[in-house]
């Protein structure tokens, strides 16, 4: 399985996308703090997909999916604290 034919690492990579350009608004003071913290949990996501589906077995595909599943709840909860 090619990771690059699978809708939700397209909508993830765009996931990325929006996440750099909404944390380019945040305060500078927040540049190592928060918005890395977003940033590195929004390019986990595609990344574990991509490493998922490099794997030879679907035991190692379903751990990394199940990783980028955490990152997406990891950045929920970043959004969250951020918009408070």
């Amino acid at each position: 399985m090619n990771h690059k034919d699978l809708n939700a690492w397209k909508e993830s990579v765009n996931l990325v996308t929006k996440i750099y350009k909404l944390t380019e608004q945040f305060p500078k003071e927040e540049m190592f703090g928060i918005v890395n913290q977003m940033r590195r949990a929004a390019i986990s996501v595609p990344s574990n997909i991509a490493e998922g589906c490099a794997r030879y077995s679907d035991k190692d595909t379903f751990r990394f999916i199940d990783m980028a599943y955490g990152s997406i709840a990891e950045l929920e909860t970043q959004l969250i604290i951020s918009e408070n």
